[in-house]
């Protein structure tokens, strides 16, 4: 279980269910208020992460392999949900707060900034931490990891609109230095990928 320490949070992770689905745990460090990005699965093992203490369930988007927890984790901590607005509709209970490109989630002092990132799913978002005394952290869910975007599963259309989003919203304002913290897998940085940006696009995936 790694751990992160930002000027205003403390950062956690654990990989969870069987698709290697990793659900990260952001504490603010005053106020100790905790959002979880992804109840993907294995409740028991989340609510061990946020010491069973939980204001915000983020879902970055709608696929099962990230949903698979939510009713637990929200049922046994009363926590919020959250979800970008084209996938909201089709997570398996209510969410509270329906997300758009640029809003800002705040628990305690911690600010998270939403990015839509189309085309993995219509309403895919990531999660920008900004930490001014190190690099800053963004929670990419199934759109960016390392070596490529997300699946579009063989939709040209939905594919161009996620690199284009990817290329502009993220690549094209933000550091190299950035870290990634995909929904599956291991972390990498903006820097590590931004030379390959041009060879996905040719690929087509």
């Amino acid at each position: 279980m790694a751990s992160t320490t930002t000027a205003t949070a403390v950062l956690d992770e654990a990989h969870v269910g069987e698709m290697d689905n990793v659900a990260y745990a952001v504490r603010c460090r005053s106020t100790g208020r905790r959002l979880l990005v992804d109840a993907a699965a294995e409740p028991e093992t989340l609510l061990a992460l946020v010491d069973g203490h939980l204001d915000l369930v983020v879902t970055t988007h709608r696929h099962h392999d990230h949903v698979g927890a939510l009713a637990a984790v929200v049922e046994a901590t009363g926590a919020r949900t959250a979800a970008g607005d084209d996938d909201a509709d089709h997570l398996p209970l209510p969410v509270q707060q329906r997300l758009v490109h640029g809003d800002v989630l705040r628990v305690g002092d911690v600010q998270l900034e939403v990015i839509h990132l189309r085309g993995h799913t219509p309403g895919s978002v990531a999660l920008l931490l900004r930490d001014p005394d190190g690099p800053d952290h963004l929670f990419t869910g199934d759109s960016l990891f390392p070596g490529g975007v997300g699946n579009t599963f063989g939709d040209a259309q939905a594919f161009d609109r996620l690199l284009t989003d990817v290329t502009e919203r993220l690549f094209g304002v933000l550091d190299d230095d950035t870290v990634v913290h995909p929904g599956h897998g291991a972390p990498t940085t903006l820097g590590a990928e931004r030379p390959h940006l041009a060879q996905w696009r040719e690929r087509g995936w």
